[in-house]
């Protein structure tokens, strides 16, 4: 869907534990703070936050469960302040102008930007706790106990939402298919 890279570069004063957590799961916080809509202008500042917790909370935390539920939950309560701290802000911010697109040369170029286009669509549509889990099993392939502890619910609830919003996609696209 986005860039998955991540913009900043190694930083070799960091210490190696934290070095490594970075490079290992740098790209999945990013896609993870893009999940949960913290705008692209903010987030190289969302990403250094989530990991000036992480260096505050190393020593703290304990390998009772998984490292990128860990690293998620410290994601959430980031893009959580971003979106509260934007609500706050004064000044007016102005979308950047795009450049238009450069035209397809072939279909599938066309039948690609369609079907992103849907599956963003498809997304959006989702309650957000619906969303937050399919995309943390379909996408980021977490297991369900990973996404559980990550999201501080019950095991059960998480297989429930995954199973409501695979039903809610399932049923829009043969919406879809039966317009066509």
């Amino acid at each position: 869907m986005t860039d998955t890279r991540v913009p900043l570069a190694p930083a070799t004063h960091l210490p190696p534990q934290l070095q490594e957590l970075f490079v290992a799961h740098g790209p999945f916080v990013c896609r993870s703070l893009r999940y949960l809509r913290v705008r692209e202008a903010d987030l190289d500042d969302a990403l250094q936050e989530v990991f000036l917790v992480v260096h505050q909370r190393l020593d703290d935390y304990q390998e009772r469960g998984s490292v990128r539920a860990w690293l998620y939950s410290i994601c959430t309560r980031v893009a959580h302040a971003h979106r509260r701290k934007l609500g706050r802000r004064r000044e007016t911010t102005f979308a950047m102008v795009s450049t238009p697109p450069a035209a397809p040369t072939q279909l599938e170029h066309i039948e690609d930007r369609e079907a992103l286009a849907l599956g963003r669509r498809l997304l959006e549509q989702l309650p957000p706790q619906q969303r937050q889990v399919f995309l943390l099993y379909e996408v980021e392939d977490m297991s369900m106990a990973e996404i559980a502890q990550a999201l501080d619910c019950p095991l059960q609830t998480a297989y429930s939402r995954l199973h409501k919003a695979r039903k809610r996609v399932q049923d829009e696209v043969e919406r879809i298919r039966e317009r066509t």
